[in-house]
């Protein structure tokens, strides 16, 4: 790493973009639309970079309205960051233009590296070998660049943007992350930054937790890591973070078969799959099997207390659902806690419960439970100095009253802050409105009760 921090990088006042184009199809042109408009395609979440943004084409005059310039020398004022998006044989020049200019970093967009074998290497070395030279943070080679929606800054090629939030993603892969940010504006999934490594030539998924660590915006940490070349460092730097901030982790290229995949992708090793899950879960992280899992237990993370005591109590209106739910947290050693005799005595008290309500763990509340008695027994619940956490199932029957119990859950997760309550509204078309202003006041709803069973394993610290 040179003598900046990727933090000033990563906050510039002040962005070239080298290769910008006036063909609308082109990456030069999909950076530069990101910058000015928040966006190449307008989302609803898209905000305009508040900074100086400067066009370099040698070509042109001027794009999207902006001034362009001929080199990045002839820009009279400062230059915080250049996004590089010219042919890679041209790459070195460009930055060594860049360390002349002052600039403090580049990112490089730009493919043709060590992806491609031994001469794209070479070119990947020279590349590093300026930017040290010169003194100047390194992005890249063959990456998206980033996003930072609280910061209103997409200095990337993304199609679009995401809603502002708590959860930091970083990637080796450029591609997952257009695709994660097609999902998230469909799901209001927020981030506080979206961080593509590419080849990680200098600045890597290491340096990037770091930095995560470190952003206020920033709750938990997520990355889809392919490869890794420093074992140690990453393991330092989760292990610091993890001091802090959750980090959760989703690893590529498990079978041996997928090793040459990896290589060929961003140039990056691969190793054994058991040995980077062990030096993981040793260092802190939480280890996901699949990309919507790793979302998953983030979104909980971020929007739930973690669990003080591994003490927690499922409470349904379908029986079937709550022995589901009781099955997944046994395996994944979530403890469901003994309903005391004072308790049942208390949810008696309360003149809600029906005649053949189970009395015990999971508290099955019966089907035709309205949300005076699911008010009842959460309110009970949570008085309870045993009782740490719960997970709340609703199936939808006639009767259920779906945006009542999920006003209920967030009254009181106010009078609870304390404690984590995940839910579980199973359903779809009917129970969509429910669900989204559960997830619009930061509880966690989840459509498989296996999925709840595992984000509490995590509060937990058992993952």
């Amino acid at each position: 790493m040179t003598e900046y921090s990727l933090d000033e990088v990563l906050s510039p006042s002040s962005i070239a973009v080298i290769g910008a184009s006036r063909d609308p199809a082109s990456v030069g042109q999909g950076v530069l639309k990101s910058l000015v408009n928040g966006c190449f395609k307008e989302s609803g979440f898209c905000r305009p970079f508040k900074g100086k943004v400067y066009p370099v084409n040698p070509k042109a005059d001027e794009i999207l309205g902006l001034k362009c310039f001929a080199s990045i020398k002839d820009i009279s004022g400062q230059v915080d960051l250049a996004i590089v998006c010219v042919p890679a044989s041209v790459v070195s020049v460009v930055a060594c233009e860049c360390g002349e200019k002052g600039v403090k970093g580049i990112i490089v967009l730009s493919a043709g590296f060590a992806e491609l074998g031994e001469e794209g290497k070479k070119r990947q070395d020279e590349l590093v070998g300026v930017c040290n030279e010169k003194g100047m943070t390194l992005i890249g080679p063959n990456c998206l660049g980033f996003l930072r929606p609280p910061a209103a800054l997409n200095a990337s090629f993304a199609f679009s943007a995401p809603a502002a939030g708590s959860v930091a993603f970083i990637t080796q892969s450029g591609a997952l992350a257009d695709s994660v940010i097609d999902w998230a504006i469909k799901e209001r999934y927020a981030f506080s930054a979206i961080l593509s490594a590419g080849n990680a030539a200098e600045t890597g998924v290491a340096e990037f937790v770091e930095w995560a660590a470190q952003d206020p915006f920033t709750k938990v940490i997520t990355a889809y890591v392919e490869g890794v070349e420093d074992g140690r460092k990453l393991m330092r730097a989760v292990r610091n973070a993890t001091q802090t901030k959750p980090v959760v982790i989703l690893k590529a290229g498990r079978a041996a078969s997928d090793l040459a995949a990896v290589a060929s992708h961003t140039g990056s090793m691969a190793g054994s799959y058991a040995v980077f899950e062990a030096a993981m879960k040793q260092s802190g992280a939480v280890c996901a099997d699949s990309v919507e899992e790793m979302f998953d237990l983030a979104k909980a993370l971020a929007e739930q207390p973690a669990l003080k005591e591994n003490a927690v109590v499922i409470v349904t209106n379908g029986g079937g659902a709550g022995v589901l739910c009781a099955d997944y947290c046994a395996q994944y050693g979530v403890n469901l806690v003994a309903l005391k005799p004072e308790t049942i005595a208390r949810l008696d008290a309360t003149g809600k419960m029906h005649s053949a309500y189970s009395r015990r763990n999971p508290l099955d509340l019966v089907g035709d439970a309205l949300a005076e008695r699911y008010k009842a027994a959460v309110e009970v619940l949570l008085d309870e100095s045993y009782v740490h956490g719960l997970i709340v199932v609703q199936t939808l029957q006639t009767m259920t009253q779906s945006m009542d119990d999920a006003s209920l859950l967030i009254a009181a997760r106010k009078r609870h802050p304390e404690k984590p309550i995940v839910s579980v509204f199973m359903g779809g078309k009917f129970s969509a409105e429910a669900i989204n202003h559960l997830e619009a006041n930061n509880i966690p709803d989840f459509n498989d009760p296996k999925k709840a069973a595992k984000a509490m394993a995590a509060l937990a610290g058992l993952l």
